[in-house]
């Protein structure tokens, strides 16, 4: 990732989330393979917003012209991770857990493509390239710790 900027690792992330996503509906019917993928996307969703909090958000933040923005995505954040809760008290594969988890996929898609297409450019604009070098370089540091927060609070 050197050289790389915290736009392209988040953007990372957010193509191995769909990945993801895209697995998990296509484990319909494998109630088993549908909890673990699940397992797998809330850990790492959970660690990627936290670092990204952390990080680019935390920035945007201190910024007038970008905080409105910020605070935008941390609600949106909630919003998932409360869908991610509820998906988490309900038996994989349930006819429950497969409406809920398509409204949450379909909240999570918005959310990222939002990021993508309207939050990074305007953040852009703002940040320098050497800002967003060592946003990256902040984010690559958090991620790993923020990973093994997520999975000690799954066990």
């Amino acid at each position: 990732m050197a050289g790389a900027d915290i736009f392209d690792a988040l953007k990372q992330d957010h193509d191995q989330h769909r990945l993801l996503l895209d697995k998990l509906t296509d484990a319909k019917g494998e109630n088993e393979r549908c909890a673990k993928l699940f397992d797998q996307f809330r850990i790492e969703v959970t660690a990627h917003a936290a670092a990204e909090e952390e990080t680019l958000y935390a920035t945007m933040l201190s910024r007038p012209d970008l905080r409105e923005d910020a605070q935008h995505s941390v609600s949106e954040h909630k919003e998932i991770d409360d869908y991610l809760d509820e998906l988490n008290e309900l038996e994989a594969g349930s006819d429950q857990w497969e409406a809920t988890f398509e409204k949450m996929k379909k909240r999570y898609l918005h959310h990222i493509d939002e990021e993508e297409e309207e939050m990074f450019p305007d953040a852009a604009e703002e940040l320098s390239s050497s800002e967003e070098k060592a946003l990256a370089d902040r984010f690559a540091e958090r991620k790993p710790a923020e990973l093994e927060r997520a999975q000690a609070a799954d066990e």
